[in-house]
């Protein structure tokens, strides 16, 4: 497949550094990615040799501490990463990786103590310890304060900690994660919760069955059982009570990083139909001939052009450190603005590829049910339009 390295900067905000970023990961997607989607796809899993291999050349903890292995990146060369990963055409592959470096490893780098990030970072940026995050559950998915998963505070002969009893769904990463950052509720409060690290193969922790999807199959999605599962008190990640917080501090990088791979899958769908639309010939000429055809890709261009520039003008005032309110209603809107527009893009774009874009293994066919999922993970779009709407004043 032919992939485009970017030459020239492209946005009000991207720097030469930017750009060679783009090109170290474009390269390595053309080498250790592409050749192999297929095959992953199949198997439901990414090769954890993969992730370590990608920890090997930086790009596992950009955003993290460099003392533990990461690159102290802002918010912006966060996201530049995120978009040249969602290049792939494996959007399995593109949420194994952003799942470990903008949803859960971000637990640790904000709330964790230093004896903790010394600990388990190294690790993560290393990719020899991969991630997950556990929140939502069968009862509660975008309604966080809704979870049921309990934590009890313990203090007996084996010393101080919590036992932890619930279930979590849909976990990304679930059967192949070594560290596991569990929200579970600590009061009678509703926004009463806590965040706590756990290991694999901690007695108690039980993974449960691998479950299949429409969309994003060569990444891992789990159950995960918490049967009395103890972990001693240093396991605590932040403040107790306070982890509600944590999770909603951290939901505006997950959801920046899901609008790269929705802009991403977008230029990734229009590319491969102007490829289609100029070669395939009906009706006597080829399709880019019709003028609604033509009109048809300049318009879902122009709004992906203009959704891409809305994301690095969120991420921009991330990392300016704009008032919290504020960017929380435009990383809202964000969000739903780019889980409705590729779905959009996807759907029109497989159509004009016609019954070969409904065949099982074409690029576009797995391009849009990748889509689908991103106006429904990570906040759905009512709930994120909603979010947007409380803010006004």
């Amino acid at each position: 497949m032919t992939r485009r390295i970017p030459t020239a900067l492209d946005t009000a905000h991207t720097t030469p550094d930017h750009e060679l970023l783009r090109e170290q990961v474009a390269r390595f997607l053309a080498r250790e990615v592409e050749p192999f989607v297929d095959a992953w796809e199949r198997e439901g899993r990414v090769p954890r040799d993969v992730l370590r291999r990608m920890g090997e050349a930086g790009l596992l903890g950009l955003a993290f501490e460099p003392e533990y292995g990461g690159g102290g990146a802002d918010a912006l060369t966060n996201l530049v990463f995120a978009e040249a990963l969602s290049e792939s055409l494996s959007a399995g592959f593109v949420i194994t990786v952003l799942v470990h470096t903008d949803m859960a490893g971000p637990h640790l780098h904000h709330a964790g103590s230093a004896e903790q990030k010394a600990r388990w970072m190294p690790g993560v940026t290393a990719g020899r310890t991969i991630t997950a995050v556990a929140i939502t559950e069968p009862g509660a998915g975008s309604d966080v304060a809704g979870i049921t998963t309990r934590a009890r505070r313990v203090s007996d002969a084996q010393g101080d900690g919590w036992v932890i009893d619930g279930s979590k769904i849909f976990i990304t990463n679930g059967v192949l994660a070594d560290l596991y950052f569990v929200a579970a509720r600590t009061g009678p409060a509703r926004h009463e919760i806590s965040i706590f690290a756990v290991e694999k193969g901690t007695p108690g922790l039980r993974v449960g069955r691998s479950l299949d999807k429409t969309g994003w199959r060569a990444s891992d999605t789990a159950e995960l059982f918490f049967e009395s599962c103890r972990v001693p008190a240093g396991h605590l990640l932040g403040e107790e009570g306070r982890g509600f917080y944590s999770v909603m501090k951290n939901f505006q990088t997950e959801r920046i990083a899901l609008g790269a791979m929705a802009v991403a899958t977008c230029r990734n769908a229009i590319r491969l139909t102007l490829e289609h639309v100029k070669a395939r010939r009906a009706f006597g000429d080829t399709l880019w001939a019709k003028q609604s055809v033509r009109q048809k890709i300049a318009m879902l261009d122009a709004k992906t052009r203009a959704a891409r520039q809305y994301l690095y003008h969120c991420a921009w005032r991330v990392a300016q450190g704009h008032e919290t309110n504020a960017v929380v209603q435009d990383v809202s809107m964000l969000k739903a603005l780019t889980g409705e527009l590729v779905n959009e893009v996807t759907y029109a774009c497989q159509q004009l590829h016609g019954g070969m874009g409904f065949m099982t293994g074409t690029p576009i066919e797995r391009l849009w049910r990748d889509a689908r999922v991103l106006a429904i993970g990570g906040g759905a779009s009512e709930v994120m339009l909603d979010e947007a709407a409380k803010r006004y004043p």
